[in-house]
């Protein structure tokens, strides 16, 4: 029969059979998670929603959690949790594994969880301060946008070289 392997999944698609394989749910990236690693999750995810109003979804292979922009990720994988967390400032303590610049001023601090007892302090505090960062920012830029703005008058060029009189020219009429 006719068909494809998708380019994304590498998924066998029968001519006419509807794929969609970007499109996916939380329950989809943790169905085949072992035990401990659901329990660590669901504590992630209760932790999360401690925090306030924001808006959780999956995105490919990642479950995003955000206010206005995504504060952290977590990437569920067979034996453990990724957890991607942006901050304003690079963290130094053992349960970071790396640190990458994601702007000019916001770091993507990547933590691996395996079990449940894990999601406790500090990484609840650096979830609590990347979800509050947005407030600070929010704060920070709605000051520079009332603060009032003077104009200037434009700035006239000033020449520093002295013009010389315009040379006459006196043209032959043959």
């Amino acid at each position: 029969m006719a068909g494809r392997a998708c380019y994304h999944c590498k998924h066998w698609v029968e001519e006419g059979e509807a794929h969609d394989c970007w499109t996916t749910t939380e329950a989809a990236l943790t169905r085949d998670l072992p035990e401990d690693l659901k329990d660590a999750w669901e504590r992630l995810r209760e932790t999360a929603m401690e925090f306030g109003e924001q808006r959780i979804y999956a995105s490919h292979h990642s479950i995003m959690f955000s206010r206005k922009v995504c504060y952290f990720f977590v990437r569920p994988k067979t034996r453990f949790l990724e957890v991607c967390i942006m901050l304003a400032r690079p963290l130094r303590a053992p349960q970071v594994r790396s640190v990458l610049a994601g702007s000019k001023s916001k770091f993507a601090n990547m933590i691996r969880i395996t079990h449940r007892d894990e999601v406790e302090a500090p990484i609840t505090d650096w979830l609590r301060e990347a979800y509050k960062l947005q407030d600070v920012r929010g704060a920070k830029s709605a000051a520079k946008r009332s603060r009032p703005r003077t104009r200037l008058a434009p700035k006239r060029k000033v020449s520093l070289q002295r013009k010389s009189p315009p040379i006459e020219t006196k043209f032959r009429r043959s």
